[in-house]
């Protein structure tokens, strides 16, 4: 699991805890094993992280719409979705809310953002 950067709340924590009991997550080295082709890489971060760089291949649907417009972007539920965020919290609080929606395969990825780039991953910036 990756570590924090800054300090949340216990009552949120208590909430990323419990939506991480019940999402898959992977972290970069078990998602570099992935398939490319077998699944959508989805940024859940706000509009501004994302236009200040995502990683290459993904679409943005940030947390605050993701349960509104997965539906449209997304119809085929058994789609696997892979969703990253700044580093872990986000994604897996959306990654719990899809799988109540009916998705079956959603997937959290571990160290997100950071992770990506740390590890040297493709990016685009506008």
């Amino acid at each position: 699991m990756s570590t924090p950067h800054k300090a949340h709340n216990e009552g949120f924590l208590a909430l990323v805890n419990g939506a991480k009991s019940h999402v898959k997550q992977v972290d970069l080295d078990q998602y570099r094993k992935m398939p490319r082709g077998g699944h959508l890489l989805i940024d859940v971060r706000e509009d501004t992280e994302w236009a200040a760089g995502h990683a290459a291949g993904a679409i943005h649907l940030g947390k605050g719409i993701i349960e509104r417009d997965i539906e449209t972007r997304v119809p085929d539920k058994s789609t696997t979705l892979v969703l990253y965020c700044g580093g872990v919290f986000r994604s897996a609080l959306a990654a719990d809310a899809l799988q109540k929606m009916g998705y079956a395969n959603v997937i959290s990825l571990d160290g997100g953002w950071r992770a990506w780039n740390e590890a040297g991953l493709p990016v685009e910036k506008p």
